[in-house]
């Protein structure tokens, strides 16, 4: 959807915003923070500067860095680039950024709530970060890789990657080996193929109210079937009593 044009302001306007929290800010650092890369606003085609609130609150985040943890430009870019992939980042010389704490599944009354799937993955991790932040040796990234449970998307990963090494992570403290899982792989394949062939009339439809549509029913489906896998499995268990 195309933002407002009244949505963006000026160079001028961002410069007002800002003064009352940082009264030696001018035109000029602003023009020389987006040199070095800490900002990236829009162009008019007449070449005027048009920034969006996220551009200024990208630049009230290095201002307050710069005036309130004497951090360096470099540092500073470091932790919005690390933000940028969904990463908390340090807040100082030499630390490392973290991922966030990825949300667990919600639940409603012990079951799985469809709005837990389609939500929008943000995080993007180096392979150093996930092997950091999931406890997973290198050894056991590439066996998972092997086997499909874990991928990288053009140069990281994501959420899903982190959710998936941190529960084999701690799987391996029953004993449960990687080479064990890949029924589950398998698994989620069968069922990612039933949720296609529901939503494949849908999507072939191009309008916009069948995408939401179909959207919305692979959430529903998805949910469901973490639901009946979840029942089966109970189901199961109380057999072995």
């Amino acid at each position: 959807m195309a933002v407002p044009a009244r949505a963006y302001l000026s160079i001028g306007e961002v410069l007002t915003k800002l003064r009352g929290d940082f009264p030696d800010i001018t035109i000029s650092k602003i023009r020389f923070l987006e040199s070095e890369g800490l900002i990236d606003p829009q162009r008019t085609p007449s070449g005027y500067r048009k920034f969006t609130s996220i551009d200024l609150e990208r630049l009230r985040y290095v201002l307050l860095a710069q005036r309130d943890q004497y951090l360096p430009l470099k540092v500073i870019k470091e932790n919005l680039d690390a933000m940028d992939r969904g990463l908390e980042p340090t807040s100082t010389i030499g630390g490392v950024a973290t991922p966030r704490p990825v949300l667990g599944l919600a639940t409603i009354d012990g079951e799985m709530a469809a709005s837990s799937f389609g939500a929008t993955n943000e995080m993007r991790l180096s392979r150093e970060e996930l092997l950091k932040a999931s406890g997973l040796t290198e050894d056991q990234l590439v066996e998972l890789e092997s086997y499909a449970m874990i991928s990288i998307r053009g140069r990281h990963y994501d959420s899903d990657a982190l959710a998936v090494a941190k529960a084999v992570t701690e799987m391996a403290s029953f004993g449960i080996e990687s080479r064990h899982l890949r029924s589950f792989r398998s698994a989620a394949d069968r069922e990612i193929g039933l949720i296609e062939q529901v939503i494949t009339p849908l999507t072939r439809q191009k309008s916009a109210e069948s995408k939401a549509r179909a959207e919305e029913v692979q959430r529903e489906i998805a949910s469901l079937s973490i639901r009946l896998h979840a029942a089966l499995v109970r189901g199961g268990l109380h057999r072995l009593r």
